[in-house]
């Protein structure tokens, strides 16, 4: 009896043992996710659950990014559409300007050129683009230097008319000496040689030869009839016969407007105007009225036009001024007159020279009023004031890139004043270039230094 309750006791035991080994393993499998046969429905449920949510997500993504690509695509091919439609639109713009420029210059005759294809235009668009940048970079590298150009009357700049004009314009020589006045030095030196070559050097005579406009201040007057002016210790006069010697120095212009041209009154003026005329020797700055003394002389070389302008402010009397109705050095005490006239005739040409008597005879050092009046010249329009009358040089003077010589002294006078000078000025495209020439003289022969 004992030993079977032992023995039920025992399997009762074992089995308590078992089933709650089982019941532990079942609650351990549960707990950390193991698959069980309660729990295979529900992780098989989760695991598509997470399948399909990956998918959903991969599907977004793939979307995004095709959106996106798509519209950038989009974009780039909007900004290309509009990048070659300003390209076309600028194209056809300079090709229909171009055509009416080209029209306008052949009077609306010009043939309109074929259409071009939309492609053509876009290409050419992008090959214009790409020509103005390298125009543009080309530019900021490398500025044209400035120049000093002298005023023209030349076309618009950039014109047919004016690109023609400057063509034409060749270097100009402009030449000015001092005081002539063929004394009896001058003649005997003349006479003894047998020519000028008695008179100036042949370099002298070379400069003058190469210029195209020589000037001088004439201080005598070509007459044999007058009177002497009265209370004047020098009076000064020549047969018209010796006119030979104007012509064989080369002088091309002379000035009048001095305090000798009148030693002999009003009829040696007004013969030296017809010997003059009859030389083919042009003249400034005396005449048979007012209207004639302030006139200027233009003479056009090598596409040029060159004015002149003769001036005094030394003379015996009120009565060597020229007047309405009668004789005269045309006068400049009271500098508005000039100053009026010089303004005038800047207008007619391109290039002005005022040649004017003024000054202290044997001083070098100009007065104030020489240098107001020089650059109230220059300020009314003169490009170079010459002045004469000290018989000795004076100095130069730049004023707004101009110059104003004082005195050029005396050039051919058979005086015991030596010194002397040429004053050249070339004319060229970018301005003018200058050089003094300095001289000496004696009985009656000038040469070079």
């Amino acid at each position: 009896m004992n030993q079977w309750k032992k023995f039920l006791i025992g399997i009762l035991t074992v089995t308590l043992i078992v089933l709650s080994g089982a019941a532990c393993a079942a609650l351990f499998m549960g707990g950390f996710g193991m698959p069980n046969p309660g729990y295979a429905e529900t992780f098989e449920n989760r695991e598509e659950s997470e399948k399909e949510e990956k998918a959903r997500a991969e599907r977004g993504t793939d979307a995004s990014e095709k959106a996106k690509t798509a519209g950038e695509t989009d974009a780039s091919e909007k900004a290309k559409t509009a990048g070659e439609t300003d390209a076309s639109e600028k194209a056809k713009a300079a090709g229909e300007t171009d055509a009416s420029e080209k029209a306008k210059a052949t009077g609306g005759t010009e043939t309109p050129e074929k259409k071009e294809t939309s492609e053509e235009i876009k290409a050419s668009g992008r090959t214009k683009a790409a020509e103005k940048a390298n125009v543009v970079e080309e530019e900021e590298r490398e500025k044209p230097p400035v120049r000093i150009i002298l005023e023209t009357e030349a076309g618009p700049e950039g014109t047919e008319e004016s690109t023609r004009q400057a063509k034409e314009k060749e270097d100009c020589v402009l030449l000015f000496a001092g005081d002539v006045y063929l004394s009896s030095h001058v003649l005997n030196a003349y006479d003894r040689a047998g020519g000028i070559h008695g008179v100036l050097d042949e370099g002298i005579r070379e400069e003058i030869a190469a210029s195209d406009i020589f000037m001088v201040n004439q201080e005598f007057p070509f007459t044999e009839r007058g009177t002497a002016a009265a209370d004047k210790q020098f009076t000064f006069r020549l047969p018209i016969e010796r006119m030979q010697l104007m012509n064989e120095m080369g002088i091309d212009i002379v000035t009048l407007a001095n305090n000798h041209i009148l030693d002999f009154g009003p009829e040696g003026l007004l013969d030296s105007l017809d010997a003059l005329d009859e030389a083919g020797i042009l003249h400034v700055g005396g005449g048979k009225d007012l209207e004639q003394a302030k006139r200027p002389e233009f003479i056009e070389v090598k596409g040029r036009t060159i004015g002149f302008l003769g001036t005094s402010r030394v003379y015996m009397d009120a009565s060597w001024a020229a007047g309405a109705s009668h004789p005269g050095v045309f006068s400049t005490y009271d500098s508005r007159q000039a100053v009026e006239a010089i303004r005038e005739a800047k207008e007619l040409c391109d290039y002005l020279v005022v040649y004017v008597h003024w000054g202290v005879e044997r001083e070098t050092t100009p007065k104030e009023y020489q240098r107001v009046m020089g650059r109230e010249y220059i300020d009314a329009g003169a490009d170079l004031v010459i002045g004469s009358h000290p018989h000795v040089l004076q100095p130069m003077e730049y004023y707004e890139g101009k110059s104003i010589v004082y005195s050029l002294g005396n050039f051919v006078f058979g005086s015991s004043i030596p010194n002397t000078e040429l004053f050249k000025v070339i004319l060229r495209e970018d301005g003018a270039e200058i050089t003094e020439i300095p001289c000496t003289s004696s009985a009656g022969f000038t040469r070079l230094k």
